[in-house]
C-alpha cells in the first residue's frame, strides 16, 4: 500500500476508525453467543426436541455452511467494484443476517421433524449471510496495516467487540428475557427465547451498517485484486497453491482441534451453571461480570506477553494455561475439594478462577488470529498474490466445520449420561452431574491440547514478518521502475 492516493494522504489508522473496525464485531458476538450458548438448550429443553436431533442438525449445518466459506473469501478477493471488494458483501449481509436471526428464535408450531428441519433450514440461511459479512471484513485487517504489533491491537479491539456483543446479550438473557417474576431463571421461556432473537437481531443490523459506513471512507487505500480475469478453474487452482502452506496449515490445525473444544464448552456451558453448579440468575449475572473484565484484560495480556516472547510462544502458554486452570473448579468438584452448591464461596471461586483462565484464553485467541494475518505476506512473497479473504476463510470453515462436531459431542454426551429431556435444575440427579463432568474435563483439555501441538509448528516469527515486508517492498519497488520504463502507468496499490 502507498502513502498517497491521487495526491490525497492516506487516512490515519487512528481510533476512530479501529473503534469502527471493531465494533462490527457485535453481530459477531451476538450470534455466536446464541447459537453455541442458547441454540441446543432452546430447541432440547424449551421446544422438547431430542438433544441428539437438534445437536446433528446444527452440526450438519456448520458443516455444510463452512464450505461456503471459501467461496465467499475467494470472490472478495477478486472482487473489483467502486465500492472496493470487502464493503459490497458487508452491506449485502445486514439485513438478511437479522431477519434470518429473528425467524430463528420464533419458530412456528410444527410436528418435532418439521421443527428439526425448519430450525436447520433458517440456520444456515442466517450462518451464511453471517459469512458475507464477518469473512471480508476480518480480512480487512491485513490491509489495514502490516504492522506486526498494531494487527494484534486491532484484532483485540475486534475482539472486545465481540465479546461485548455475546456478553451483552448473554446478561440480558439471564436478567431479563428468561427469568420469572420471582427472579428465578426460567431456561423453558420459549416467549423470552423470542424477544432475545429480536433484540440480538436489531443489533445485528446497526453495528454491521455502523462499521460498513465508519470504514467506508478506506476504501480506495485498500488493496485491489488484479486486472486479469481468471476463471473457475484457475482460481481454484489459486486457491489450492495458496492454502498449501505450511504455516497456515498448522493454524487450520490449531483451529480444528481449539474448535471443537470450543463448541463443546460453549454448548455445554448453559447446562454448566444451571444444573451442575445450581446458579440463580443473579448469580449467573455475577459470572458474566467476570467474562467482561476478562475480554477487557485479554487486549493487555495479548500485547504485553507477545511483546515479550512473540506471538507463537505466546498463544501456546496462555492457551495451555487457560484450559487448564478453567478445568480446576469441576476438577476439584469431583475431588470434594470445591465449595458445594448453595456455598457462599461458590460464586466467589468460581469467579477467581474464571479471571484467571479467561483473558488467557481470550488473549490466545486473539494472538492466532494475528498469526493467520501474518501469513498473508508470507504467502504473497511466495506465490504472487494476496488472499487475504481466501485465509481467513479457510481458517473459518474448518472452524464452523470442526465447532459443529464439537456440538455434536455435546449433544452425544447429554445422550450419554441420559440428561432429562424438559427436566428443570432440581429434577436432574446427581449422578448425571457427576458424569457430565467426568466426560466434559478430558475431551476439553485433550482437544486443546492438539491444538497446541500445532501450533508448535507456526512458522512466522516478527523477524520473518519484517523480512517478508522488506522483499516485498523491494519486488513492488522492481515492479514499478519496469512499468516506468515501459512507459506504462504505475498502478497505486
Amino acid at each position: 500500500m502507498t502513502d498517497d492516493l491521487a495526491g490525497r494522504p492516506r487516512p490515519r489508522i487512528g481510533v476512530g476508525y479501529r473503534l469502527f473496525y471493531g465494533s462490527g464485531s457485535l453481530a459477531f458476538g451476538a450470534k455466536d453467543n446464541g447459537l453455541q450458548t442458547f441454540l441446543l438448550l432452546f430447541y432440547s429443553q424449551a421446544l422438547q426436541l431430542p438433544p441428539a436431533w437438534v445437536s446433528l442438525a446444527i452440526a450438519l449445518v456448520m458443516f455444510v455452511d463452512a464450505f461456503i466459506d471459501p467461496i465467499v473469501g475467494q470472490t472478495s478477493d477478486n472482487l473489483r467494484t467502486p465500492w472496493g471488494r470487502r464493503h459490497p458483501f458487508m452491506y449485502a449481509a445486514a439485513i438478511p443476517v437479522a431477519i434470518s436471526y429473528m425467524l430463528l428464535w420464533n419458530p412456528p408450531h410444527l410436528s418435532p421433524v418439521m421443527l428439526t428441519l425448519y430450525m436447520a433450514g433458517v440456520l444456515i440461511v442466517c450462518r451464511t449471510f453471517i459469512s458475507c459479512y464477518e469473512i471480508p471484513s476480518s480480512a480487512m485487517v491485513a490491509e489495514l496495516t502490516d504492522d506486526y504489533h498494531t494487527r494484534t491491537t486491532l484484532l483485540s479491539i475486534r475482539y472486545v467487540f465481540g465479546w461485548a456483543g455475546g456478553l451483552g446479550m448473554y446478561l440480558l438473557a439471564y436478567r431479563v428475557f428468561l427469568v420469572n417474576p420471582d427472579h428465578t431463571v426460567n431456561v423453558l421461556n420459549v416467549h423470552g427465547y423470542g424477544l432475545y432473537g429480536m433484540t440480538a437481531a436489531v443489533l445485528m443490523v446497526v453495528s454491521i451498517f455502523v462499521s460498513a459506513l465508519g470504514t467506508h471512507r478506506l476504501i480506495p487505500w485498500l488493496r485491489k485484486p488484479p486486472e486479469e480475469r481468471r476463471n473457475v478453474l484457475q482460481l481454484f487452482g489459486d486457491m489450492i497453491s495458496t492454502l498449501q502452506h505450511r504455516s497456515f496449515l498448522m493454524m487450520l490445525g490449531v483451529g480444528l482441534f481449539s474448535a471443537m473444544g470450543q463448541g463443546v464448552g460453549f454448548t455445554l456451558n448453559a447446562y454448566i451453571l444451571n444444573f451442575f453448579w445450581r446458579l440463580s440468575s443473579g448469580q449467573i449475572q455475577f459470572l458474566i461480570l467476570q467474562t467482561v473484565v476478562s475480554a477487557i484484560l485479554s487486549s493487555f495480556v495479548a500485547a504485553v506477553v507477545s511483546r515479550r516472547l512473540g506471538k507463537k510462544h505466546a498463544a501456546i502458554w496462555l492457551m495451555s494455561l487457560s484450559v487448564l486452570i478453567g478445568a480446576l473448579p469441576m476438577t476439584l468438584r469431583l475431588l470434594g475439594l470445591f465449595p458445594e452448591n448453595g456455598s457462599p464461596m461458590l460464586v466467589p471461586a468460581i469467579f477467581a478462577f474464571g479471571c484467571l483462565s479467561g483473558p488467557m484464553g481470550i488473549a490466545a485467541s486473539i494472538l492466532i488470529s494475528s498469526m493467520i494475518a501474518d501469513v498473508v505476506e508470507d504467502s504473497e512473497l511466495k506465490t504472487g498474490k494476496r488472499s487475504e479473504g481466501l485465509f481467513f476463510s479457510a481458517s473459518a470453515f474448518v472452524s464452523k466445520a470442526v465447532s459443529g462436531a464439537g456440538i455434536l459431542s455435546a449433544g452425544l454426551i447429554l445422550s450419554l449420561i441420559r440428561f432429562p429431556v424438559g427436566a428443570r435444575p432440581d429434577q436432574v440427579g446427581a449422578d448425571v452431574l457427576h458424569n457430565l463432568a467426568l466426560l466434559y474435563i478430558p475431551v476439553t483439555i485433550g482437544l486443546y491440547a492438539v491444538a497446541v501441538g500445532f501450533m508448535c509448528f507456526y512458522g512466522i516469527s516478527k523477524t520473518t514478518h519484517e523480512d517478508n515486508l522488506r522483499k516485498l517492498a523491494e519486488d513492488e519497488l522492481a515492479a514499478a521502475e519496469g512499468l516506468r520504463e515501459r512507459g506504462a502507468p504505475v498502478p497505486p496499490n
